[in-house]
Order: C-alpha cells, then sequence, then structure tokens
C-alpha cells in the first residue's frame, strides 16, 4: 500500500514538473509589454489598458531587406516584444533574415524556442546538430520550409556566390534569445581565460587571439 501511495506522488510529481516547465497561458485578452516600468518579472509588466493603441500590435521592420554590412554576410531583424509591445505575454514572434551572396548565418541557438524558416528568395544550405552529435542537413528553396528544434545548434548558408537570399522566421517565444557559439566563446564579458579555450579547441594562446581579434566589435 506504501509504495503505491509513493508511486502516484512521484508520478503526480513528475507531472506536476512537467506541466511547470512551459509558459502559462495567458489569462486576459491583452498584456501589452510596459517597456518602461523598473519592476521585474519573467517577461514584462502590463501597460495599462487605458494607454493601449493599435501601433502596440504593428511593426513594418521585416517588409524589405535589411541592408548587410558585416564579414559574415547576413543580418537579421527581429519581430519580437522588444519591437511590438503587443505580443507580451503570446508566446510568438518572427524575424527576417538576409543574406548576402555567399552569406553566413553562423551557427547559433535559440535557447527558448523552435525556428521555423520559410524562404522568400534564394536557395540556403541549412542544417542543425543533435545533443548526439547528428547532423541533419539540406537545401531550401523560394517557397520552402525547414525546421531547427529548440536548443539545438543551427545555421543557413547562401549557396548562391551572385545573388543575396531571405527567410522569414517563426518562433514559438515571444523572445527566443540568440546564442552565436563563436561570439559566445571568444568574445564573452569577462572573457573565458585562455587556457580553457586552448584546452577546449586544442590549439595555443596565439590561435586564440587571432580569432578573439577578428570576433571582437569593430570600433566606430
Amino acid at each position: 500500500m506504501e509504495s503505491t501511495c509513493f508511486g502516484f506522488f512521484f508520478a503526480f510529481l513528475s507531472l506536476t514538473m512537467i506541466v511547470l516547465a512551459y509558459d502559462p497561458d495567458t489569462l486576459q485578452d491583452l498584456c501589452v509589454a510596459d517597456r518602461t516600468s523598473v519592476i521585474k518579472v519573467n517577461g514584462f509588466t502590463c501597460k495599462p489598458e487605458s494607454n493601449i493603441t493599435a501601433s502596440d500590435f504593428f511593426f513594418a521592420g521585416i517588409g524589405k531587406p535589411a541592408v548587410v554590412n558585416n564579414t559574415v554576410g547576413s543580418a537579421v531583424t527581429g519581430a519580437n516584444v522588444e519591437k511590438i509591445a503587443g505580443l507580451n505575454t503570446l508566446g510568438v514572434s518572427l524575424a527576417r533574415i538576409d543574406y548576402a551572396a555567399g552569406g553566413l548565418n553562423p551557427p547559433h541557438t535559440h535557447p527558448r524556442a523552435t525556428e521555423v524558416i520559410f524562404v522568400l528568395e534564394g536557395e540556403l544550405d541549412v542544417g542543425f546538430i543533435t545533443t548526439a552529435n547528428k547532423l541533419f542537413a539540406k537545401t531550401v528553396k523560394k517557397g520552402e520550409v525547414f525546421v531547427f528544434p529548440r536548443g539545438l545548434i543551427h545555421y543557413q548558408k547562401n549557396n548562391d556566390k551572385a545573388k543575396p537570399a531571405s527567410v522569414i522566421s517563426a518562433f514559438n517565444s515571444q523572445l527566443p534569445g540568440t546564442q552565436s557559439i563563436a561570439a559566445t566563446l571568444f568574445t564573452a564579458t569577462p572573457a573565458i581565460p585562455d587556457h580553457v579555450l586552448t584546452t577546449a579547441f586544442q590549439i595555443g594562446t596565439k590561435e586564440i587571439e587571432k580569432i578573439k581579434s577578428k570576433l571582437a566589435p569593430k570600433k566606430i
């Protein structure tokens, strides 16, 4: 009898932990982000309903290609809660990614969301790597869709050396977060100790410093 009770307890505990592992559903129609509030919550506090306007649900920033002016050859324009206050608590967002000819969106992760891309223009080599270190890669063309599971390292590469490409990305998070693998490791503040990086990558300190210098933000 006692073992049966313990069994039910642990089953209930497991179920509770599963339920709490996800964001709760919104409890009101609207919770437009008040980005000026000093109150810190998981997300943003709600703006008074009397101050909400249609503009809180509007953003025109992904209607045209971004200017790509970096060494990797891609630019990301987010349409998340930082740009659209009305997305707060709704658990969705978009982004537009534009690629120069031969451009790359370097290996990165989104810790809080799965990503789905829809190819607007061009042809891309895309892929993600599982925790078993298996690569799933494919070439996607205009009008096609590819999915990157939450938290897994992934990339997109414009395989046309002459023409640009672009995609629309959809996320199941109002703010999915992005960690670029190279930038995270080599431009962190404070810096990761060189001896950690030299051991991890099996290269010397000079090589580490060379990589850091290439990835360091350009001074204006």
